[in-house]
């Protein structure tokens, strides 16, 4: 084994310690996302609350591995996206928008320790008492499929398996997944890797086949809406969220935006950043120049048609030996959606087990436990079909 490949073999989870790293940075997360939940009210402020969770995010993981020259901190900023926003809406401090009573919220976020990255997304409804009608109807969507995803994600299965699975449990709830949506297998210090999950296959958007792999990490992205799926870009100055484009090289002209390209190279080399973390009167010429010539890549406010409602479910997962880990997730409210599941093969897949029971040396033992593993693999093979249908 070459030092390459022993050093690549470490950084995977099966080192104790790198999976150590992974549940710290989940245990962080989770924790920001109960903390801007609590300041989730009529009024408040959502920049203030985005400030929140990534303040939350940074000194948490400013207290672990004190004694190690290691980066950590905030792995994706925390955007608040409300009702018929699909994402990446995390304002600038000059933002004045607040929260409405019955407001459907979004709250995304992510961290990292080392470069090892866990991120959440959650879905709540700003009022009191159980959640109805389609408000319910496309939260429940999404968390189903988040759940369906969750146990089509394991080793040996595709990811066009899930593609499929995810749209069909929207379709039952008589909602759509939102195109454009991408979740990524993440390695240390990288958010997208190159093993993709498509949330909606189209003929405009492709990516290639893969396989699941044990000892994998994955950030599963689920966004469901009552709309056509579409969204669109409706204003270029509310994107406020980039990320370094390592890989590109350009001279800039202007002086603004020399001096900003050197401090994301400095503070942000690898993770995305808000732009409220720069200078703003400065950030906003230089910013330009620099994603003009691509050495940052945008991730865009998008929004469905108004009136329509979008929820938003996002975990990570480690492909454990013994299965699938979500580390990163938050109780959802009372839900009553208007829809129930009848489909059998949802069901199927629903029933999935997430942890499988190896015995020792990895053998299955015969007999009656021997035949259990064969039901459970005849119904993984049955949701699998149903899937393409």
């Amino acid at each position: 084994m070459s030092d390459e490949e022993r050093e690549e073999k470490e950084l995977d989870l099966s080192s104790p310690e790198v999976v150590t790293k992974y549940k710290s940075a989940a245990e962080i997360v989770n924790k920001a996302l109960q903390l801007v939940l609590s300041e989730c009210k009529p009024k408040a402020k959502i920049v203030d609350l985005c400030e929140k969770g990534d303040k939350f995010i940074r000194e948490q993981s400013g207290n672990l591995y004190k004694k190690k020259k290691i980066e950590r901190g905030v792995a994706f900023p925390t955007c608040i996206s409300v009702n018929n926003i699909v994402c990446h809406y995390s304002p600038l401090a000059s933002d004045e928008t607040v929260l409405e009573d019955g407001d459907i919220v979004k709250i995304d976020m992510g961290c990292h320790i080392d470069g090892f990255i866990a991120v959440v997304a959650h879905t709540h409804v700003l009022q009191q008492g159980a959640v109805t009608g389609r408000a319910a109807d496309v939260i429940t969507a999404a968390n189903t499929a988040a759940e369906v995803a969750l146990r089509l994600v394991r080793p040996g299965k595709k990811n066009k398996d899930v593609t499929e699975a995810i749209q069909k449990v929207a379709a039952a709830y008589d909602c759509k997944i939102v195109e454009g949506v991408l979740s990524h297998q993440m390695k240390q210090f990288v958010i997208d890797g190159n093993k993709v999950v498509l949330s909606v296959t189209s003929p405009d958007t492709r990516v290639d086949e893969a396989e699941f792999e044990e000892n994998e990490v994955y950030s599963i992205d689920i966004v469901t809406t009552t709309g056509d799926g579409k969204p669109k870009l409706l204003d270029e100055k509310q994107t406020t969220i980039y990320k370094r484009a390592v890989d590109k090289n350009y001279l800039l002209k202007m002086k603004s935006s020399r001096f900003i390209f050197s401090e994301i190279s400095q503070k942000f080399p690898i993770m995305p950043f808000s732009a409220r973390s720069l200078d703003e009167k400065r950030a906003r010429l230089g910013l330009a120049e620099c994603v003009n010539h691509d050495l940052l890549q945008q991730y865009p406010v998008l929004h469905e048609k108004p009136g329509d409602l979008v929820a938003h479910i996002k975990f990570t997962v480690l492909l454990m030996p013994n299965g699938s880990d979500r580390i990163t997730a938050h109780p959802l409210q009372e839900l009553q959606p208007a829809k129930t599941i009848d489909d059998p093969y949802i069901k199927a897949w629903l029933a999935l087990p997430t942890k499988t029971k190896k015995k020792g040396g990895g053998k299955k033992k015969k007999g009656k436990k021997g035949e259990k593993d064969e039901d459970t693999e005849a119904m993984d093979d049955d949701a699998t079909a149903a899937s393409k249908e």
